[in-house]
C-alpha cells in the first residue's frame, strides 16, 4: 500500500489532500508543527472509511533532525514513502518590507522556502534508494513574478520555491528520472492561510477590493484538492506542474460575475 507525506497539513489544503488520499486508500501522514490540531486531524481522519492507515507527526519543518527521525520512523513501520508534498507555509503581515521585524522575515524565509528545500534534501536519497517516488512543492502568490503591497517576502519565497523546484527536477532528470518532481499551484483558496499572519499570529484585515477579488476567484481547499490529488496520483513525468486556477477559469470566473451571484466568504 502506498504512502503519501504532506507537511502542514493539520488543517487547510494539506488536511483536505489527505482525505482524498485516504479515500483512495492510500496510508498518509499528517504533520504538523502544532500538536493541537495535529491531534485533531488525526482523530478525523480516522474516521473515514479507508484500507489505509492514519500516522502523525508533529514536527518543524525547519528542523532537519526531526524531518530525518520522521521519516526513519515511516520507514521502520514498514512503509515506503511514495508521494511527498512540501505544502507548509505561513503568510505574512500585511506590511512593507521595511516595517517588518527581522525574526518574522527569517521565520517566514525559513518555514516557507528552507523548509521545502530541507524536506526535499531529506526524502529524496530515500526515494532513489527505492527507486520510486514523487515530490510536489506548493506554489503561491509570487511564483509567476506578481508583486504587490504586503505579500513582498512571502513572494520573494515562493518564487524562489519555483526556481528550486525546477533545479531539483533537472537533477532528478540526471538520475534517469526516477523520481518525479512537481509544482503544485492551487491559487485562491479560502482557508485561515489567508486571514492571518505566521500561521495564527496577528489577524490580516483584508480591504474590500481583495475580498471582491478572492469571493471571484477563491475556492474551498477541498474543491482544489481533490483536483491535486488525481494528478500526483497518475502522473507519470518529471517536471510536472499541476494548476487549478487557469488563465481560462479565472477569465470565466469574472465573465460569470457580471452576471450571476457572487461568492461571499468573508461574512460567514
Amino acid at each position: 500500500m502506498k504512502t503519501v507525506v504532506i507537511t502542514g497539513s493539520a488543517r487547510g489544503f494539506g488536511y483536505a489532500m489527505l482525505e482524498f488520499f485516504l479515500k483512495k486508500d492510500y496510508n498518509v501522514v499528517v504533520c504538523d508543527i502544532n500538536k493541537e490540531e495535529l491531534e485533531k486531524a488525526k482523530k478525523n481522519l480516522e474516521k473515514i472509511e479507508s484500507k489505509g492507515k492514519v500516522l502523525s507527526y508533529a514536527v518543524d519543518v525547519t528542523n532537519e533532525e526531526q524531518i530525518s527521525k520522521m521519516i526513519e520512523d515511516i520507514l521502520k513501520k514498514g512503509n515506503t514513502i511514495d508521494i511527498w508534498v512540501n505544502n507548509a507555509g505561513v503568510n505574512q503581515p500585511m506590511k512593507a518590507i521595511w516595517e517588518l521585524d527581522s525574526k518574522v522575515i527569517n521565520r517566514l524565509i525559513d518555514i516557507d522556502l528552507k523548509g521545502t528545500i530541507i524536506c526535499s534534501k531529506c526524502i529524496m536519497p530515500i526515494m532513489l534508494n527505492q527507486k520510486s517516488g514523487a515530490i510536489y512543492n506548493v506554489e503561491g502568490y509570487g511564483s509567476n513574478n506578481a508583486t504587490m503591497l504586503g505579500l513582498s517576502i512571502y513572494g520573494t519565497a515562493k518564487r524562489a520555491v519555483t526556481y528550486f523546484t525546477e533545479a531539483l527536477a533537472k537533477e532528478s532528470k540526471e538520475t534517469g528520472n526516477i523520481v518525479k518532481i512537481g509544482k503544485i499551484t492551487p491559487g485562491i483558496m479560502i482557508t485561515n492561510f489567508i486571514g492571518t499572519s505566521m500561521g495564527d499570529g496577528e489577524k490580516i484585515e483584508l480591504d474590500q477590493k481583495t475580498k471582491n477579488v478572492y469571493n471571484i476567484l477563491g475556492d474551498k481547499p477541498e474543491t482544489i484538492a481533490e483536483f491535486m490529488v488525481d494528478k500526483m496520483i497518475y502522473n507519470t513525468k518529471n517536471n510536472a506542474k499541476f494548476t487549478w486556477l487557469t488563465t481560462t477559469r479565472a477569465s470565466f470566473r469574472f465573465i460569470k460575475a457580471l452576471f450571476g451571484k457572487k461568492n461571499n466568504y468573508f461574512d460567514k
